[in-house]
């Protein structure tokens, strides 16, 4: 009987859906409706679609809810900059 309500248990929870709240990249134009939480950067990418992602993923553990790249630099291992926003 308790495997049996273990296993329904399980089988509740992974048919909800949970929702992933990741840093949007905005415009800059669009970044005026956030409150400015900070500044991040990402170095060592080698590509652009890749430094974007670093900083998502850095803008993302500092629980911010979008992040506009303000500079970027570099040819073979590029740098940016970007401003988080809450």
């Amino acid at each position: 009987m308790k495997n049996i309500k273990t296993f329904a248990a399980a089988i509740a929870l992974a048919t909800v859906s949970f929702t992933s709240f990741a840093a949007e990249h905005v415009s800059a134009q669009d970044a005026a409706q956030f409150e400015k939480a900070g500044v991040i950067t990402a170095s060592g990418a080698t590509d652009l679609s890749s430094l974007k992602a670093q900083l998502a993923a850095k803008a993302d553990a500092a629980g911010a809810k979008a992040f506009t790249i303000t500079s970027t630099s570099g040819n073979n291992l590029m740098h940016a900059t970007a401003v988080i926003y809450n």
